[in-house]
């Protein structure tokens, strides 16, 4: 059963090349928006909270800070034609696999620090 599974989620895999995604990076993720007829990218950069694997299912939260202050976080479907690529700026430290504290965090103590070893 689990073979056959995961031979049909090869067909449908994206061939789109994704790079390995840890909570905490930074990244930006371009997103193929559609407007009437007219169709543009968009870009997401922020903080990578939580990254869900499962095959064809794989999501990751990204999390950015708006105007004034308030914080967006919005969840993408990795193989989905929608996402045109997903970039890392920059790779962090971390303890945990799901970042929800820094919902809770303002300012300075938002902060998360910068891995410089994982290059």
């Amino acid at each position: 059963m689990v073979d056959l599974l995961s031979s049909v989620e090869q067909q449908y895999k994206s061939e789109k090349e994704i790079p390995d995604l840890r909570p905490g990076d930074t990244v930006r993720v371009h997103n193929r928006i559609v407007e009437g007829e007219r169709e543009r990218v968009q870009v997401f950069q922020g903080t990578l909270m939580r990254h869900r694997h499962g095959g064809l299912n794989e999501t990751i939260t990204v999390r950015r800070i708006a105007s004034n202050g308030v914080g967006v976080e919005r969840t993408f479907l990795l193989n989905s034609p929608s996402v045109e690529k997903v970039e890392i700026m920059r790779h962090a430290k971390t303890r945990q696999a799901q970042l929800y504290f820094l919902r809770d965090r303002r300012g300075k103590s938002a902060r998360i620090k910068e891995n410089r070893s994982r290059e």
